[in-house]
């Protein structure tokens, strides 16, 4: 066999991909968790929508015809 022992390299490199990003030990309970997305939405909105608001054509960016 010619590959050698990448595949067992590729495995551990995609081993320790997988357990990088989706770390959920925040201590929170899914409760507690929904009704802080739920705000830092609420606050991305409301932060779009002053943006929108601000920009002089109302809002609307589409191109019309």
């Amino acid at each position: 066999m010619t590959r050698g022992n990448q595949r067992d390299k590729d495995r551990e490199r995609a081993h320790g991909r997988k357990n990088q990003g989706k770390l959920k030990d925040d201590g929170l309970t899914p409760e507690q968790r929904r009704e802080r997305d739920a705000k830092a939405l609420q606050e991305k909105m409301a932060k779009k929508a002053a943006q929108a608001g601000s920009s002089g054509d109302g809002g609307n960016t589409s191109a019309k015809k």
